[in-house]
């Protein structure tokens, strides 16, 4: 659920031609530009192989294999996170043994884009498709270009969960605005010095990062063949600070995430409101089963109610590899399973998946999960708020951006200082150029 990161080991004259190629539709045959332009007669038979982590996948691939007898997809099991993409990495760099396609983070594509791992494969996809997804996940597919190396599977859109018995007892509206969201920490806090409504977690970049981008910040970018850093922008300062004031203010907790003791608080009520992404249902099912029914799901407070936007915490992308022989093919079946009726049906019933392709849902969301039976329109307010995800480009050193994350910010939380987390912001953004520079990158203000 949350997401790994690692570096990017590209040249610097691979990382500018494909940064090119992110910038606009790829062209050439697997070159550099990472578009393949060769495929096979319809009436021959295709194997492909595909790795994945989602669960139960094969069962979704063994529709497929049902419904097309001459392209049949052999899937392959691998690790969540850093050991998947070393894999991958380390079969193309190797010159065999890499899938045709292959399971991606949203923050890892363009480390794979400047390593010449994926295709770019938007000569194979329809017009339509593009408007099944949400610009911020379209986006997290293409760099914000026209090039498209994958279709995205899961997207992990970013909500207010809350104990509705708590705001209830205080006579509290669930919050709009960031500053009603600030008010009700306040009121919760006080009414009773152990309860906080959240927590600001050091140890959770991705989640940080999914504000800044509700803000409107995007902490990467390209221009031409050089790469743009940005996450010390006036969006991204706007929520360090916000954050950093409840923090000094103590009406909010002040702990990382995923602890033994923050589970013991998600069940006993300490914790009574948790800022997640649509995953979140489950992990309050392990970990706060005792307040099954009291919760509830909202759409994020917002920085400007009369645009209602929020961001992305977690997310996928299905990407065809440049050593697949089967373009066309692998291409077709990433986009039968992310983008089809019947894809996106196994994805939700068999893998769990909450799927970026919200489209073709049908009748799927109709009944909530169990944790919150108490929110008929539990899956209808998640569809809503999926498609406002702002766009953000990630970079090809998110583990240097993030590590510096959980340092900098580690720092600026224990000394609960409102200053520090701004400051924190700023050494996040140097340090991120210099790894970009140090490791060969053209970097533009």
């Amino acid at each position: 659920m949350r997401t790994s990161v690692r570096g990017a080991v590209a040249t610097v004259a691979l990382a500018s031609a494909l940064l090119a190629a992110g910038c606009s539709s790829g062209t050439g045959s697997n070159g550099s530009s990472g578009t393949a332009t060769n495929s096979t007669k319809s009436s021959e038979k295709v194997a492909l192989t595909f790795w994945s982590w989602v669960p139960n996948i094969d069962k979704v691939v063994d529709v497929w294999n049902k419904q097309n007898p001459n392209i049949q997809v052999h899937y392959f099991k691998v690790a969540q996170g850093d050991p998947a993409v070393t894999k991958l990495l380390t079969a193309i760099k190797g010159g065999s043994g890499a899938p045709d396609v292959t399971l991606a983070e949203f923050q890892t594509i363009p480390e794979l884009v400047v390593s010449n791992a994926v295709l770019d494969i938007s000569s194979y996809v329809p017009a339509d498709v593009k408007g099944k997804f949400s610009e911020g996940d379209w986006t997290a597919a293409t760099l914000g270009g026209k090039a498209v190396y994958g279709i995205p599977e899961d997207t992990g859109p970013m909500e207010l969960y809350y104990r509705k018995d708590v705001f209830a007892k205080l006579g509290l509206a669930v919050p709009k605005t960031w500053d009603e969201y600030a008010a009700a920490a306040k009121t919760i806090h006080a009414a009773n010095p152990k309860q906080y409504l959240g927590t600001f977690s050091s140890a959770d970049a991705g989640e940080f990062a999914g504000l800044t981008q509700q803000a409107g910040a995007s902490w990467w970018g390209t221009s031409g063949t050089s790469w743009k850093v940005n996450i010390n922008s006036d969006a991204s300062k706007k929520v360090a600070g916000f954050w950093g004031g409840l923090v000094q203010s103590g009406v909010i907790a002040n702990q990382p995430q995923y602890t033994p003791q923050w589970n013991t608080d998600l069940n006993n009520g300490t914790q009574v409101g948790w800022i997640s992404a649509a995953w979140a249902a489950g992990v309050l099912a392990g970990n706060a089963q005792d307040t099954a029914g009291k919760w509830a799901m909202a759409p994020l407070p917002q920085w400007d109610p009369s645009s209602p936007a929020t961001g992305d915490w977690g997310g996928s992308v299905n990407a065809v590899t440049t050593q697949t022989k089967h373009p066309a093919e692998a291409a077709k079946f990433v986009i039968w399973l992310d983008a089809s009726v019947d894809g996106v049906k196994g994805l939700v019933q068999q893998g769990g998946v909450f799927p970026s392709d919200t489209a073709d849902v049908g009748k799927l969301f109709d009944v909530p999960p169990p944790f919150f039976s108490n929110q008929p329109d539990f899956y209808k307010q998640l569809v809503d708020i999926s498609k406002t995800v702002n766009p953000f480009t990630y970079g090809p050193n998110v583990n240097a951006a993030y590590s510096s994350f959980n340092d900098e910010f580690g720092k600026a939380a224990q000394s609960k200082k409102q200053a520090d987390f701004l400051t924190a912001l700023d050494t996040m953004q140097a340090t991120t150029v210099a790894d970009l520079t140090q490791k060969g990158f053209k970097v533009v203000k």
